[in-house]
């Protein structure tokens, strides 16, 4: 009796959403021993530049929860800087729901914050969101 196998899909799981720009980043973290799969890649296959790894590692880091937890982690659009603050602030709330207490570290750090920082939009009869056409006075 006690040899029986719990599915993956049984034992409990904390989500949590992170964004950033357009990137969108949905987290599910299980008890393991650290392991980071990004859209079934491991993280140094997906982030390939070691300061987005860092980022992504932040909230493990400082709650110092780093081996305890494994994360499944899909994310889509955005670049690759955005998505990887994206998938910070996603780890970030998934571990609220594992411990309310880790809110203090989190909240001081600015991992709960969703940065609202977006794109302008391009206007007509500019080139950019900003820049106008070069102004010819003859």
């Amino acid at each position: 009796m006690s040899d029986i196998k719990i599915p993956e899909a049984k034992l409990p799981q904390h989500l949590g959403t992170g964004r950033r720009k357009t990137a969108v980043a949905r987290v599910r973290l299980a008890t393991g021993t650290g392991k980071i799969v990004i859209n079934g890649r491991s993280i140094e296959k997906y982030f390939p530049v070691e300061s987005q790894r860092v980022v992504v590692a932040q909230p493990f880091t400082v709650t110092g929860t780093a081996d305890k937890y494994d994360a499944q982690i899909t994310v889509s659009g955005g670049g690759p800087n955005g998505q990887a603050v994206a998938v910070r602030h996603g780890i970030s709330r998934a571990l609220l729901t594992v411990d309310i207490n880790l809110r203090p570290l989190l909240k001081s750090e600015g991992f709960l914050t969703r940065d609202s920082r977006m794109r302008e939009r391009k206007k007509y009869g500019q080139p950019g969101a900003r820049k106008r056409f070069q102004y010819s006075k003859r």
